[in-house]
């Protein structure tokens, strides 16, 4: 959102106040750590005649883990609480206070907040003797907007709740809201340094970088081919060493480099704003990030098979199903989950939890009879209640649904006619809706399809009294929560899985996401790669997409394309709009390579799986942009059509018709894993594949454990374990692990000296080494040197 008009003015309709100096300093300390507490008028006090008649900000400065620093900016402190996110991760004890000769500092662990004394206002934030950014003049300030005043920016036509000017109601048709027209906001601005790159803001399609966008955070559904998101996270990384969590689980508008081009602004409505500033390189923010927000849940083994779609509109039962899972069997196309998107229920009626008996007339025996061919079920859902829905009277009666102001039930007709939505700060209508997921679990379904959640209306009452505003994008994680934690709670830890769409800030907790709603072109398919790299800054660890896209039906190119990307994701899953997505209605060859790329995913279990548990313990997502893999090399800071699968494999999809695709390989030695070859790093490369081949490579020196296994993801990974051994450029050591689905580990050292590789396990006796390019062997007690 915009204030100003240039260097010099403020917009129409702007009054702006920034604080001026830090007139005193404060110093609490308490068993809950030490804080600093700056009186921050918003002019400079020469007399005492100043301090009259002027707003004067509270700046506090805390820390609630180790390199984490929290600065809280406040106008009036009267007017309610302060709605933030979850932060699970939160302790007490962290921030050490001093005040200086020359003001005061916090230091947290390796991050230390400075705060100058008197004029003008500098607040840096320093690491290692380098600040990494600063807050100065212009920085924190307090805004007050007539109607009609300042430029929403984006919101104007993201549907943002300040469109236009300051705007009206959001998730709600016009005329039929009211209006939501905030009249004062508070903002921050931190510097951008020469050359300095900022990500994240959530799963958003446009460019990995996100310099001169402006950003509206705020879930909205509107595919991926705009500037809408359905996931949208409030925190930056930065290719200078941090990154920010604006804590806010409303709106927030961004200005990256677009309105004051030196910096990146951030602003919400209301008396305060509250951001976190987390030091270290991209890995180490993301760890610091997700113990703070949470860390994303271990995935079953299982979820990373195959995922095969009835689509959505297209007419389907028991039979349609049986002859796609039979098609699949005979074509020898490994298959894990069968998913029934809407239409598993009567039209009219989603949700009421009940299979259309006109067409599923035996639910419980369908679905055992899915389970006799070991397969996994998922099921679509939302948290809507359609008028005509059975429960509708239930939920009305008992208070379950989201009401107006009037106290009647919000209700439209957009998606399902009459449709209101569960009010899940309703501890008894959350149960209720939980009651619903636990007899379909009970019937046989294994998991959940999460879908909607971004179209929350502002002209609502929540029964716990929530700000509408705060909880327009906060809705969907108590959606999300309410389904993880039942599939907890029946299945176990690391059995829980959901296809969710829509997320903001702890989503990460309640895996898996996938992007949402493409149409089936190559452009789509490099803007959803764009929006999943995206969102993997933001501490997601496991993401999906829409094999072949999800509007329109793919040609067989792209379908063959998307194919092999989506089987080098974290999750694979075949779905579209009104057309099927069994690979054999495209030709022969779609087939071939859907066979070849599942089992290529399923032998390289051990190797993902480990990856996925890495990012339950981390943070670091499995598929990573190049830049959380290689943050010195300034060649990778904006590839956005390549990824790391893990920390060893290069994937680049192709997205042409003829095959050519363009990438870049950091130094090093890289080998092919389709091919053999191997490649000298630290160039570009102009390749051309067929449709059973892609870039596909493994990083300098990688050491891949491959399983025997190519049929199911869920198996003993070290039953026939083997580790292929890359070449690499020199002498090394390197460390792995295995974990294999019942949760047992064991770790390989693999040792390259004078020619030869010296390779010993703890946890496996038995397992086998191929050296890429040479010979195998073999051992039984866990210990193997051979010549290279």
């Amino acid at each position: 959102m915009k204030f100003t008009d240039g260097f010099w003015l403020v917009r129409n309709g702007v009054t702006a106040q920034y604080a001026q100096e830090a007139y005193d300093i404060g110093v609490e300390s308490a068993p809950e750590g030490d804080r600093l507490t700056v009186t921050a008028p918003t002019r400079v006090i020469a007399s005492r005649g100043d301090t009259l008649n002027l707003a004067t900000l509270t700046v506090t400065l805390s820390s609630p883990l180790p390199g984490v620093i929290g600065v809280r900016i406040e106008h009036f402190t009267g007017v309610g609480a302060y709605a933030g996110f979850d932060l699970v991760g939160a302790e007490d004890g962290h921030g050490v206070a001093e005040i200086t000769a020359t003001g005061a500092t916090l230091t947290s662990g390796d991050l230390t907040a400075r705060i100058t004394s008197g004029a003008p206002w500098s607040l840096e934030f320093v690491r290692d003797g380098r600040v990494l950014t600063r807050s100065g003049h212009r920085g924190p300030g307090y805004l007050t907007v007539a109607p009609n005043g300042a430029s929403g920016g984006a919101a104007a036509t993201t549907g943002g709740p300040f469109g236009g000017s300051v705007g009206r109601s959001v998730g709600v048709p016009a005329g039929n809201g009211g209006a939501h027209e905030p009249s004062t906001f508070v903002h921050e601005q931190l510097s951008l340094g020469v050359g300095e790159l900022i990500y994240g803001l959530g799963e958003r399609f446009g460019p990995l970088v996100k310099n001169g966008q402006t950003v509206e955070v705020w879930n909205s559904d509107g595919g991926t081919s705009s500037d809408q998101a359905y996931k949208n996270v409030p925190f930056h990384l930065s290719s200078a060493g941090y990154g920010v969590l604006v804590n806010n689980s409303g709106h927030v508008s961004y200005e990256v480099g677009s309105e004051a081009v030196e910096r990146v602004q951030f602003s919400v409505s209301g008396e305060s704003l509250e951001y976190f500033v987390i030091a270290g390189d991209p890995k180490e923010v993301l760890d610091r990030y997700t113990r703070l927000t949470g860390r994303p849940a271990e995935v079953p083994a299982w979820s990373y098979g195959l995922w095969l779609s009835t689509s959505f509109t297209t007419d389907y039962d028991e039979e349609t199903v049986t002859s796609f899972l039979d098609g699949m069997a005979e074509r020898e196309l490994p298959l894990s989950v069968f998913h029934f998107d809407c239409f598993w229920m009567r039209e009219f009626h989603w949700s009421d939890f009940e299979w259309d008996p006109r067409v599923f007339p035996d639910p419980e025996g369908m679905l055992a009879r899915l389970h006799e061919r070991d397969l996994r079920v998922c099921v679509w859902i939302n948290p809507y209640i359609a008028q005509r829905s059975g429960l509708f009277a239930e939920a009305k009666a008992n208070g379950y649904l989201l009401k107006r102001p009037s106290g009647e039930v919000w209700q439209w007709d957009l998606w399902q006619a009459g449709m209101a939505l569960i009010d899940f700060t309703n501890p008894a209508a959350t149960a209720w809706f939980q009651d619903r997921l636990r007899h379909l679990l009970d019937q046989g379904v294994d998991a959940f399809k999460t879908d909607f959640g971004e179209r929350i209306p502002l002209d609502v009452d929540y029964f716990d009294g929530s700000s509408p505003e705060r909880m327009h994008n906060w809705y969907t994680q108590l959606y999300n929560q309410a389904v993880f934690s039942v599939l907890e709670e029946r299945r176990g830890t690391g059995d829980a899985v959901v296809f969710a769409r829509s997320a903001t800030v702890g989503g990460q907790r309640t895996p898996v996401h996938w992007g949402g709603d493409s149409t089936s072109t190559y452009e789509s398919m490099a803007e959803t790669l764009r929006g999943g790299l995206s969102l993997a800054l933001g501490g997601f660890g496991f993401w999906s997409h829409d094999i072949g896209g999800f509007e329109g039906t793919p040609d067989a190119g792209v379908f063959k394309r998307w194919t092999a990307f989506g089987l080098l994701s974290s999750h694979s899953r075949f779905h579209g709009s009104d057309s099927y997505r069994v690979p054999w209605i495209f030709d022969q060859e779609a087939v071939d390579v859907t066979r070849k790329f599942t089992r290529l995913k399923l032998r390289l279990m051990p190797y993902l799986h480990t990856a996925g548990v890495e990012a339950s313990t981390t943070g670091t997502p499995l598929m990573r942009p190049m830049l959380l893999e290689f943050t010195d090399d300034p060649a990778v800071r904006y590839l956005d059509r390549q990824y790391m699968l893990g920390a060893d494999l290069l994937v680049a999809p192709v997205f042409r018709e003829d095959g050519v695709v363009e990438f870049y390989l950091p130094n090093g030695t890289w080998t092919s894993l389709l091919t053999g070859e191997t490649v000298v790093g630290g160039q570009w490369l102009r390749e051309v594949h067929d449709f059973l081949s892609l870039p596909l490579y493994a990083r300098d020196g990688a050491v891949i454990p491959v399983g025997a296994r190519d049929d199911r993801p869920d198996y003993d990974y070290f039953d026939g374990l083997t580790l292929d051994v890359y070449p690499a450029s020199g002498d090394d050591e390197r460390s792995i692990e295995v974990v294999a689905p019942t949760g047992a580990r064991a770790s390989f050292s693999v040792v390259r000296a004078d020619g030869r590789l010296a390779v010993s396990s703890t946890g496996a006796e038995a397992f086998s080494v191929r050296i890429v390019g040479a010979s195998t062997s073999s051992t039984v007690d866990g210990r193997l040197e051979l010549d290279l």
